[in-house]
């Protein structure tokens, strides 16, 4: 087998900074990623956690809707705490739900012209035998300030599985519409001075 990327032939890491880029998709469809089990890049068992980096726009004629995420294509709950605010009003809330996580809420058609959303998804010890912990922030300015939301999520995934797989969607259906990108990171054990 051969030495992924990041590593050179003394069996050192090249990037300093542990973060390792997986893949980059500019979706117009749901999608998902799955980790390829090969001892490569791809193979998710190699890494502590998962960072995703998304900007996104929808095609719905909603002003806002929400970008929607399970793991491992599964019905486990989701326990969840959001904390959002619109520059007039903050609001907290918590709940679970089934099989699905809104990190993020995402502009759609009815939103100011070339208006995104962007966000950061941060998914910790996805190889752990304990529940899994998600941070995501993200901001979505819609029209001038009416709609507009600055937010932190925080979830705990309530399986004690590894992660293999993320999907995700708008939940009030629609498309992505061109410009949206989201680019997955794993990150490495910390292993150098």
């Amino acid at each position: 087998m051969a030495d992924p990327a990041y590593i050179d032939s003394d069996g050192v890491l090249t990037d300093g900074e542990a973060w390792v880029p997986i893949q980059s998709i500019e979706p117009t469809a749901d999608f998902e990623w799955a980790s390829t089990d090969d001892g490569q890049v791809g193979d998710w068992s190699q890494y502590m956690d998962l960072k995703v980096i998304g900007y996104f726009r929808n095609s719905t004629v909603n002003v806002n809707t929400n970008l929607t995420m399970n793991f491992n294509n599964a019905s486990i709950d989701f326990s969840y705490q959001i904390f959002r605010g619109d520059g007039t009003n903050d609001t907290a809330i918590s709940g679970s739900s089934n099989g699905r996580w809104d990190p993020w809420a995402m502009p759609g058609a009815s939103a100011d012209a070339n208006v995104f959303g962007g966000g950061v998804l941060d998914i910790f010890d996805i190889n752990s035998g304990k529940y899994k912990s998600s941070i995501a922030t993200g901001g979505s300015g819609n029209n001038a300030d009416a709609n507009s939301y600055v937010t932190l999520h925080a979830s705990t995934w309530e399986s004690q599985a590894p992660i293999t797989a993320i999907d995700f969607w708008s939940r009030s259906g629609g498309t992505f519409v061109a410009g949206s990108r989201f680019d997955l990171f794993g990150i490495l054990p910390r292993m150098v001075a």
